[in-house]
């Protein structure tokens, strides 16, 4: 029968060395630098929407823009820092302020300038909105997933709501550099709509999600 010590001297001789994880704000960085790239090779592709200069000297849509990017990079944060062990859950609570700010914004646009949707506004439109969508979210979550895989055992359910709610809001953000919706429906439809699909699939699937990717 193998004594203590001798167990202890063959666990630590068979023993792989652990690569340390870099800083959350450092892996936050890393993963908002990508989604840069994302929205770059999005803008060279497709072009920025004609009237984004004089849009974002509106008060609505600046406020609706800001708030949007800055909900998606404090989501970001914490999202990461909340799937390193030890740290507070109060790191949730990060993004609640501007992420108020974005939906009270748009809200209030939906009540004080409800309007029927434009005539001219076509299915095929809607259809590259759409693919817009796909093209900018899907590498987005697999990448934050992948890159968040150690939080599996930590805190899923938290971590997947955080980067889905990261992952919407910066989509929103390329949607509102690409497409014109005039229409509160369609603003309502695109932002809040997604956002909450995001988040809730976040919630709902957390676990599941990181045990594709997550080492066992």
């Amino acid at each position: 029968m193998i004594t203590t010590p001798d167990l202890i001297d063959s666990l630590a001789k068979g023993a792989a060395p652990v690569r340390r994880l870099r800083p959350p704000l450092v892996r936050a960085a890393g993963w908002l630098a990508f989604a840069a790239s994302i929205l770059a090779l999005v803008i060279v592709a497709h072009g920025l929407r004609p009237d984004l200069a004089a849009s974002l000297q509106t008060t609505a849509f600046a406020i609706n823009f800001g708030a949007a990017l800055a909900t998606g990079v404090l989501a970001a944060i914490a999202a990461f820092v909340v799937g390193v062990p030890g740290r507070s859950s109060a790191w949730l609570l990060l993004p609640v302020p501007t992420l108020a700010v974005w939906m009270l914004n748009i809200g209030y646009g939906c009540v004080t300038a409800w309007v029927d949707l434009p005539a001219g506004l076509k299915l095929g439109d809607e259809a590259s909105c759409f693919a817009l969508l796909v093209v900018t979210g899907v590498p987005l979550s697999l990448v934050m997933l992948i890159m968040l895989r150690h939080a599996a055992l930590i805190a899923p359910t938290q971590v997947t709501i955080m980067g889905g709610l990261a992952v919407a809001a910066l989509t929103a953000v390329g949607l509102s550099l690409f497409h014109n919706h005039e229409a509160s429906a369609l603003v309502l439809l695109w932002n809040l709509g997604i956002a909450a699909l995001l988040v809730a699939a976040g919630g709902l699937a957390g676990r599941r999600m990181f045990s594709w990717v997550a080492p066992r």
